[in-house]
């Protein structure tokens, strides 16, 4: 795995009981707008969204994105810290991750760009007897009840202690992507 790997499981999670993730974990306020595929590109070693520059690319990362034909771009804001993510998946539960924090004038500037499809969420970040970091979200809006959670792995073959809570496991399946999620409700 390269730090630019991201590999991870991810669950439905059932509501309707206790809600054991809330205890003892931080939570975070989450609001995620998703770019259109098209509308990112690399100019001289800046990533630009249009023609707005989000970012200059480090040498690793250029070769990274080169590496990749297919990466999908969101603004993630949490807890007012602004983050660009460009995602590139490569099977079903890994995918080539780059991100950059970026100014909140900046986030406000491919804000503009848009409408995006959205997802709002509260994420709580819980810890799992075999010390394994869970990234429980609960949606808010349109999306109000539904419950994903995931984790994140350092190979694809890594052991993991699902809780109890935990359901149905939906890692891979596309439709229940973040983005899927936002494109399914609209804007």
């Amino acid at each position: 795995m390269t730090s630019f790997e991201e590999i991870e499981r991810r669950f439905i999670v059932d509501g309707r009981g206790e809600k054991p993730w809330r205890s003892g974990s931080t939570s975070s306020q989450i609001q995620q707008f998703y770019f259109g595929k098209d509308t990112m590109r690399i100019e001289s070693g800046v990533l630009m969204m249009e023609d707005v520059p989000l970012t200059p690319l480090t040498s690793e990362e250029l070769e990274v994105w080169n590496s990749r034909v297919d990466w999908s771009g969101r603004l993630r804001i949490r807890d007012g810290l602004n983050i660009i993510t460009c995602k590139s998946r490569t099977s079903k539960d890994t995918a080539f991750e780059l991100e950059w924090a970026v100014s909140p004038e900046l986030g406000e500037a491919v804000n503009s760009l848009g409408p995006y499809p959205t997802v709002e969420k509260t994420r709580y970040v819980w810890t799992g007897v075999d010390g394994g970091i869970w990234e429980v979200d609960e949606f808010e809006g349109r999306l109000a009840g539904v419950i994903l959670a995931e984790i994140e792995l350092t190979s694809p073959n890594q052991a993991v202690e699902i809780p109890d809570w935990v359901g149905h496991e939906i890692t891979g399946l596309p439709s229940w992507s973040n983005r899927s999620l936002a494109d399914t409700i609209g804007n």
